[in-house]
């Protein structure tokens, strides 16, 4: 009776650690999705104050995922040398200095001064909050950690919109928005801070990251011989250049297409990272079911393809078809924690800082080389092919998934084969 107490107070005691690092983790990296809309909400208002064209509104996000594409993978070593938690507190530095810069901002300078930075302070977020993650979070809730990661940054995307044009309204000037971004920044700061035991990523690895015993150490960059490592990579960067279509554009081209005020179309993206969000609260029950992750994946980013493709083609009323539009991201959401578990499949033992940061940085290219080709779209007054091209590169997406899914097969099959 006091053994089957004392279990069943250490699983308590171990839920609860799960959950307070699961929310932690969870809030820092919302904050670092918000922080990806740091300059797209007010692109009109940049338009305005400074005459910008889109293809350069589009070299700002370019400025913003090049350098963190370039720091996420450099990060990863970081973090798996002096542990992620120091580096998620310099990281929300970051966030704040790029909120001054942008409410400082006297033209196009001032604003990729502010990308830079938000870069900067991007970076290291998939590699540090992967690592904690998986050292301090048990097995059996690794599946809805992932999941609840993947809605903290669709909510985050949402809730960035909504933010910052609220406080641009509410006061008439867009410069406030960025004392309201520094203050966020500010309390997350505050945050991690007050709960810094629970994102220690020093305190022990789990068995489930743990290399297996006998096997040799490798030279740190082994896992870049990984045929699997790189067609992750490709898999982010082709869904991630659909998903900077989105985020960037999608508000004008709705405008274009289907004359629907600016006002109303700014506010999809929110509709479409909510969705996002609710598809991955439903992905995170199938990660667990799910033996062939690519085929979840799959099926998930047709139907937002499909989606996407109706958006395109004007045959919609206005109304609806910014309702299609948002509902695409429940399906790009319903293959999150897919694909994060397929990544994790993927990695070696001993590497995940690694390669999650060599493979999220793929998330990165993807926005930098996206967002100045879909403006220029916009510039050639191609509206439709914003979302055209957006389910284009989704479909690119299912095929990396789907090749990473045949090598993870066949190297399972090879297990017992020489065993």
């Amino acid at each position: 009776m006091d053994t089957a107490l004392a279990s069943s107070l250490d699983a308590g005691l171990q839920r609860r650690r799960d959950v307070t690092t699961i929310s932690t983790i969870g809030v820092a990296h919302g904050t670092s999705h918000f922080f990806h809309m740091l300059l797209p909400p007010l692109f009109p208002a940049f338009i305005q104050a400074f005459g910008l064209s889109y293809s350069e509104l589009g070299l700002l996000v370019t400025t913003f995922f090049v350098i963190s594409g370039a720091g996420q993978a450099l990060s990863g070593f970081i973090v798996d040398r002096i542990g992620a938690r120091p580096v998620l507190f310099a990281a929300m530095a970051s966030f704040f200095l790029a909120s001054i810069a942008a409410g400082l901002a006297q033209g196009f300078g001032g604003l990729m001064l502010a990308a830079a930075l938000a870069g900067v302070g991007n970076a290291p977020f998939h590699p540090a909050d992967f690592t904690i993650l998986n050292k301090r979070v048990s097995q059996p809730r690794l599946g809805h950690a992932f999941s609840v990661h993947g809605i903290s940054g669709n909510l985050g995307w949402a809730f960035a919109p909504v933010f910052s044009i609220g406080i641009a309204e509410a006061t008439g000037n867009w410069r406030f928005a960025y004392v309201g971004t520094a203050l966020v920044a500010l309390s997350v700061m505050a945050l991690l801070f007050w709960q810094r035991s629970a994102i220690d990523d020093r305190q022990g690895s789990w068995g489930h990251a743990k290399p297996a015993a006998g096997v040799k150490a490798e030279h740190p960059m082994a896992f870049l011989k990984l045929p699997s490592v790189w067609l992750c990579f490709s898999f982010f960067f082709w869904s991630t250049a659909a998903l900077s279509a989105i985020q960037s554009f999608a508000s004008p081209a709705l405008h274009q297409i289907y004359g629907l005020p600016l006002a109303l179309t700014a506010y999809v993206v929110t509709g479409y990272m909510l969705a996002g969000a609710a598809g991955m609260v439903c992905g995170g029950f199938l990660v667990a079911k799910a033996e062939r992750l690519e085929r979840t994946i799959a099926f998930a980013m047709a139907f937002a393809a499909a989606l996407l493709l109706l958006t395109a083609t004007g045959w919609l009323p206005g109304g609806l078809a910014a309702i299609v539009a948002a509902l695409a991201g429940f399906g790009t959401g319903l293959a999150g924690p897919s694909r994060d578990m397929l990544i994790k499949r993927a990695s070696p033992p001993g590497a995940t800082g690694r390669v999650y940061g060599t493979v999220y940085s793929g998330l990165d290219i993807g926005f930098a080389i996206a967002a100045p080709v879909f403006g220029a779209i916009l510039d050639q007054g191609m509206p439709r092919g914003v979302f055209a091209g957006s389910a284009a590169a989704l479909m690119m997406g299912i095929a990396s998934a789907g090749l990473v899914g045949l090598g993870l097969s066949r190297r399972t099959a090879a297990v017992p084969a020489q065993a």
